[in-house]
């Protein structure tokens, strides 16, 4: 049951313990037991379509259809036949009777994403049949039933779009039944780490490698790091590290150079420090050696003896480092 799994913290792929997500969990649970029509609200990546899947697999029309439409995806010119489909003949190219979206979604769920997206001229036909669960296909006369629950998800503000004539008022009320607001990530920080566990194992498994562990470091970094892209940017990141990482462990050096603020190897204090070139001047060559020398003194301290990440971090490969720890006698 919803309201179970919502208790552990878990609804289906929706992951975190943190209070502004199981408040979301609980809604959900509530809202999958009705056929109100939900709007889900939320910032691009927090996971709108899937808070809409997993109502739709936790309601009593989870043996019928889920049927998604992004509604800023597709040229206005085609959503209507998208939506509601279109007879023999109707336009030019029309050769056949096409069924459209909500007519397939009979008995099940269909998902309107973008919906701030939708032209006026559609949101007139889209008020009708929430209200009557009726349309017409174009160049038909034929009015066609249609059993099916509407959710419909945004990142736009609609109270605003109302406000400059944008959006239809009377189309937002019916929408904005039971609104539901996903929280985005930078909110939740608690939850970063139940994700990207997760996201690891799903990656892993799927590329048919290890998992990864994250440095000490990158949880850090992970924790405090703002994550404009939401729950996507997250996974995306941890898909391309499974992709390019060479070991086993995630080091800062592997981050994007955004969430890591990576340079250039950063110089340890007290490198150079004793260097006086007013006494009797420079060996330079000595100089140079006793700071290539210090830097990956410090390197490898930083990693605890690695030296494949302590070759990233220097931004050599590992044989390069070995063959300068002979000679430099480390």
């Amino acid at each position: 049951m919803p309201s179970e799994t919502a208790k552990n913290g878990q609804l289906q792929e929706l992951i975190g313990s943190s209070s502004a997500i199981r408040r979301v969990y609980d809604l959900i649970a509530k809202v999958a037991r009705s056929d109100s029509t939900v709007l889900v609200l939320g910032e691009s990546g927090t996971g709108k379509e899937l808070v809409a899947r997993t109502i739709h697999s936790n309601s009593n029309r989870a043996g019928k259809l889920f049927v998604p439409v992004n509604c800023g995806a597709i040229p206005t010119e085609l959503l209507e036949s998208e939506l509601f489909g279109h007879e023999k003949g109707a336009f030019t190219g029309a050769v056949a009777m096409r069924i459209g979206r909500f007519e397939l979604a009979d008995g099940g769920t269909i998902f309107l994403d973008e919906i701030g997206e939708m032209p006026p001229i559609l949101q007139v036909k889209l008020l009708r049949v929430l209200q009557d669960r009726a349309f017409e296909r174009i160049g038909g006369t034929k009015t066609v039933q249609s059993d099916v629950r509407i959710i419909a998800a945004t990142n736009k503000n609609l109270e605003d779009a109302v406000k400059d004539g944008s959006f239809r008022e009377d189309l937002f009320y019916r929408l904005n039944v039971i609104p539901i607001t996903l929280p985005p990530l930078r909110d939740r920080c608690e939850d970063v780490l139940a994700l990207a566990e997760f996201f690891i194992r799903r990656h892993a498994a799927r590329f048919d490698r290890p998992p990864l562990t994250l440095s000490s470091e990158v949880v850090g970094i992970f924790r405090a790091y703002s994550w404009p892209g939401n729950v996507r940017e997250l996974e995306n990141t941890l898909e391309r590290l499974l992709v390019l990482s060479d070991g086993d462990v995630v080091v800062p050096y592997d981050l994007p150079e955004k969430m890591s603020g990576r340079k250039l190897p950063a110089v340890p204090d007290g490198v150079g420090a004793d260097i006086n070139p007013f006494v009797e001047g420079i060996d330079l060559n000595a100089a140079l050696e006793e700071y290539e020398k210090r830097l990956i003194q410090h390197a490898l301290k930083l990693y605890n003896g690695v030296k494949s990440q302590a070759a990233k971090y220097l931004n050599i490969n590992r044989t390069t480092l070995i063959e300068k720890m002979k000679r430099l006698g480390i």
